[in-house]
């Protein structure tokens, strides 16, 4: 038994694929999900998808959103997706750098927010590049 997963972006349909397990990151931590999952919705945090399908993983680069799972069906909402193959490996490392330093230098609420999202941002591109 496999689950059919549907990634959305505003801008296209990401991908269309059946895989055999899929961890998403939730806003309470990674989950798991394997076929005859109860059904939920859940809210996707800036982080690092991973789809198994026999004994391959692979990875994606998710900006948050919402997640559907009904029936062997997992509808995927989010605000943008990257695979490893359109990230740059030496871009997402400066990237990461440099957002961790950022991050570790901010003082007021507001540039810690700032940073922080653009850390974990960089963080999931990095992991998706890395894996």
């Amino acid at each position: 038994m496999s689950l059919q997963i549907c990634v959305m972006t505003p801008d296209c349909i990401f991908f269309n694929k059946e895989v055999d397990e899929i961890i998403l990151p939730t806003n309470t931590g990674q989950m798991g999900v394997l076929a005859n999952h109860a059904p939920l919705i859940t809210a996707l945090d800036i982080g690092m998808m991973l789809m198994r399908t026999d004994k391959n993983w692979e990875a994606v680069a998710v900006m948050g959103g919402f997640a559907l799972v009904k029936q062997n069906k997992i509808t995927i909402l989010v605000n943008e997706a990257e695979s490893k193959e359109t990230i740059d490996l030496q871009e997402a490392e400066l990237a990461f750098d440099t957002t961790k330093q950022t991050l570790d230098a901010a003082e007021g609420q507001k540039e810690k927010v700032e940073a922080n999202f653009a850390f974990k941002r960089a963080r999931a591109r990095f992991q998706v590049v890395s894996a």
